[in-house]
């Protein structure tokens, strides 16, 4: 464990005196003694000594020990405490899936939440609200929870309509569906996927497949829910049946709807607010988590795209 913790040439430890360089954090592995020591101004060294046990406790959970695992611990633990930094991971699956911010962290507690039949998750590319929403989803039906997944996306990005791109349907809607499958994979196995798939149990497909239907005893997420018109999410909606929950996810920053439509998405979160049943959870930049890079590339777009408002 103390290898683990250390890191490769105690880089996990250089990482961490980096995070509080500016409280003059020492962080030393006493390698015969089994113990690290963290030395500092008062504030700083608690709480990079908070950050550390907060990672052990995740690798002890089954978590990677990995540069990126330490930087959830420090965050969470700067935002909530070690307890809450200690990853109340998603087992069940390949390897535990774990929530890397304090937005993960409460977007995770409501997807968990049986009383919650709807949950909207909304936010900029990278904060994991589709990969966290498949996995909560692939664990509730490899224990039982759920009969089936199903992952339905609108079929409209960027301009583009599958009744107009060449091929059978499965074909096109493949690739399109790339990202949910990759998700699937690594949540639960490719063969696990395969099987399921065949079987019915794990469904991926257009929204217009949820036309005419009652989804019982699902669990239903929606993607992409951005590019929905309000008619769209209206029908999808109305789906639920007995024993199913859904999960909306989308961008309503990034919807690809011709300008005469208005999307379904932020329309439905404002006639839904106070429902008894439903709840939102909002992810920002500050919860992306695919590369330090995204979190800047948002936000250059962002300055952008307001300099051509004003």
């Amino acid at each position: 464990m103390l290898r683990d913790i250390c890191g490769p040439a105690h880089t996990h430890l250089q990482l961490l005196e980096h995070a509080f360089a500016e409280d003059d954090v020492r962080v030393d592995s006493q390698g015969q003694s089994g113990e690290i020591i963290v030395t500092g101004n008062g504030e700083g060294a608690r709480k990079a000594a908070d950050a550390l046990q907060a990672f052990a406790r995740r690798i002890a959970n089954g978590a990677e020990a990995s540069a990126s695992e330490l930087e959830a611990a420090i965050r969470l633990s700067a935002a909530e405490g070690v307890g809450a930094a200690s990853g109340d991971a998603i087992m069940g699956l390949r390897k535990p899936v774990m929530a890397q911010t304090p937005g993960q962290r409460s977007y995770l507690e409501k997807l968990r939440r049986d009383d919650l039949g709807l949950i909207f998750g909304v936010g900029p590319a990278g904060t994991g609200k589709t990969y966290l929403a498949v996995a909560v989803g692939a664990a509730e039906l490899k224990a039982g929870k759920r009969e089936r997944l199903i992952v339905a996306r609108p079929a409209v990005e960027a301009g583009e309509k599958l009744g107009f791109l060449p091929g059978a349907l499965e074909e096109k809607v493949d690739p399109y569906m790339l990202p949910i499958w990759d998700a699937l994979n690594e949540c639960l196995g490719a063969q696990e996927v395969d099987r399921r798939k065949e079987r019915r149990e794990i469904e991926v497909a257009p929204l217009a497949f949820m036309r005419g239907r009652t989804l019982k005893n699902a669990f239903v997420i929606i993607d992409e829910a951005q590019n929905a018109t309000v008619p769209q999410m209206k029908m999808v909606l109305t789906r639920l049946g007995r024993g199913s929950r859904m999960v909306v996810t989308g961008d309503p920053s990034q919807t690809d709807l011709p300008n005469n439509l208005k999307s379904g998405l932020g329309h439905a979160i404002n006639i839904l607010k106070g429902v008894q049943g439903v709840a939102l959870e909002e992810l920002t930049r500050a919860d992306v988590v695919r590369h330090e890079l995204v979190g800047r590339i948002i936000d250059a777009y962002d300055k952008d795209a307001a300099k051509g408002a004003a």
